[in-house]
């Protein structure tokens, strides 16, 4: 059974923002986030993104929770939500300031220590149709700059609002609604510009990275990642298919300082079916690499070229040092939704090494050149059905990995899942489905007793070094730390402490009231180390899980938003 928690510890102050050394005030005392911080966000007492720092680690070099004292760790408050859809934001942290996002576009604020509640903001969704937002109304987080908090929102609006108080600072529309076009991603600041890309690969959208001024909310550039015949790359497309070509950029990229670069992971391209696009259809499936001044496009690598089953290339990219056989390189590792695990010299887009980390058989790998290779005979017709890994849910989806500069290893959330796919008729209309297949998610064979698993890859090597098998699918991200722990939630309502460097579980907390979907987060107040995560169950696995989501034990994950926050 699902356990109930103690309610919130009562607050006994105001928020008093805990100030790091070398943050700047305003006459409020909330710490600034300014360019220098988030620049060393990787260092900083709070998580100041959505992935800690511009390099999308997950990594924290806090050990006042370690190896050695994890079992001790205690709930220090908690927080219930209204909604009962998939609660998928992070805790994101400055001084005593958090910031949490829940379905729905619903922003809080609390004072990271206590729970106290300091303000609510709801986005006003009552004339969106949300007809067009694939997979669950989620929301995964917000960014911060200077004295503001930044949010992306269903109905295609970045919002601003002051910081401490939830005043709405302006409030810019970037798309129309109810049109195959939503936003469900946590924005990346860099340099003064909130950078967001739109979902709606599904319904036919042409994606886009857009970047607005931090301060005003006006646009200052918009990349399209389907190019037009004029364009390079246009050329990968039949003509007319550009228009509705997919390519959704629906998760939040990294930006690597040293060579002023950003990078944005493309989704899969529409319709699914691929007989109705010959061609690669760049630049979907692939991570590109961007001017944040501009968004031209400096390089791209694709991870499956003309996809048919749905494998997107939207997975965050983690910068890491490597050595393979000898060689070092500065690249960002991926683990793709189509099951292989990829580095990728973050300097020029060459391709380092694929492994496979979960069942593949549609993508066979790559060629001399470092062109990934697909099986024609595993490719979906009208007239044919095929039984193919992973199935279109991916080896793993969203939930993003973690990479430990400590033990060099990659921490990878896996679904092992196959399906059976097959094409269909269609025809595209603004605002509806844009598929083309039918398909049902299957168990993997290699895999019958289990939907998931924790597993670490060795960087160096694209190896697993260790796995943590799971009956139930894994769906929460992955936290490491320098006190030696992994931190990741499962989907039967356990917040779990793994040794990093074997994977033995250290501790798990008291079962909580939901499956957990969320992305866990780390953070310091006076010295003290808190451990905080979202229990709420729900996203595209319950929907659209096929075989799986019929599983009687992954049907009776009860459902409902639950906020954690943990400390010894």
């Amino acid at each position: 059974m699902f356990g109930l928690q103690a309610c919130a510890k009562a607050p006994t102050a105001a928020a008093d923002a805990a100030k790091p050394a070398a943050a700047a005030q305003d006459d409020g005392g909330y710490p600034l986030v300014t360019d220098v911080r988030l620049q060393n966000a990787g260092n900083d007492d709070g998580w100041l993104m959505y992935r800690r720092d511009y390099g999308s680690s997950g990594y924290a070099p806090f050990d006042t929770v370690n190896a050695g004292n994890v079992a001790q760790l205690k709930q220090a408050w908690d927080y219930t939500s209204e909604f009962d859809m998939g609660h998928e934001a992070p805790p994101v942290v400055n001084g005593d300031y958090m910031f949490i996002t829940t379905p729905k576009n619903h922003l809080l604020a609390f004072q990271a220590s206590t729970g106290k509640l300091l303000w609510k903001y709801e986005h006003d969704l009552s004339n969106a149709g949300l007809k067009t937002v694939c997979c669950d109304v989620v929301n995964r987080g917000v960014a911060l700059y200077q004295d503001k908090v930044y949010m992306a929102t269903l109905d295609n609006h970045v919002v601003a609002l002051d910081a401490k108080t939830g005043k709405v600072a302006w409030n810019e529309k970037i798309h129309e609604q109810d049109v195959g076009y939503a936003m469900t991603l946590a924005p990346l600041v860099v340099k003064g510009k909130v950078i967001v890309g739109v979902s709606g690969g599904e319904y036919g959208a042409r994606g886009y990275v857009t970047a607005l001024d931090a301060a005003t909310g006006k646009e200052a550039w918009k990349q399209h990642t389907i190019p037009m015949p004029d364009e390079p790359g246009g050329d990968t497309w039949p003509k007319g298919a550009a228009e509705t070509g997919g390519g959704a950029a629906w998760l939040t990229g990294s930006y690597d300082a040293e060579t002023d670069t950003l990078f944005w992971g493309v989704g899969n391209p529409g319709p699914w079916l691929a007989t109705l696009r010959p061609g690669d259809n760049l630049y979907t499936d692939s991570v590109i690499a961007m001017d944040p001044a501009t968004g031209k496009i400096k390089w791209h690598y694709q991870y499956t070229p003309n996809d048919t089953w749905d494998y997107d290339g939207t997975n965050e990219t983690v910068f890491t040092d490597i050595d393979y056989k000898g060689a070092k390189h500065k690249a960002i590792v991926s683990a793709s939704r189509n099951g292989w695990f990829y580095a990728i010299d973050r300097t020029d887009g060459k391709l380092i090494y694929a492994e496979k980390f979960a069942t593949a058989t549609s993508v066979t790998g790559p060629d001399a050149n470092g062109k990934m290779q697909t099986d024609p005979a595993l490719r979906p017709t009208v007239d044919k059905e095929v039984f193919t890994c992973p199935s279109f849910l991916g080896g793993k989806n969203w939930w993003p990995i973690s990479v430990s500069p400590q033990t060099g290893l990659a921490y990878v959330p896996t679904l092992h899942s196959c399906m059976t796919i097959k094409g269909a008729e269609v025809s595209y209309k603004a605002g509806l489905p844009f598929l083309g297949e039918s398909f049902l998610v299957k168990r993997d064979p290699a895999f019958p007793n289990q939907w998931g698993s924790v597993q670490a890859i060795d960087v160096n090597t694209g190896k697993q070094a260790w796995t943590f098998p799971s009956e139930l699918p894994w769906n929460s991200g992955m936290l490491s730390t320098a006190g030696g722990l992994l931190f990741s939630g499962s989907a039967d309502g356990y917040l779990y402490a793994f040794d990093a460097k074997t994977g033995k579980v250290l501790w798990k907390s008291p079962q909580m009231t939901s499956g957990v979907l969320g992305v866990p987060s780390t953070w310091k107040v006076g010295g003290k180390q808190y451990v905080g995560v979202w229990a709420g169950w729900g996203g595209a696995s319950p929907i659209w899980g096929g075989e799986m989501a019929q599983d009687p034990k992954v049907k009776g994950i009860p459902l409902g938003g639950h906020l954690y926050v943990f400390s010894l």
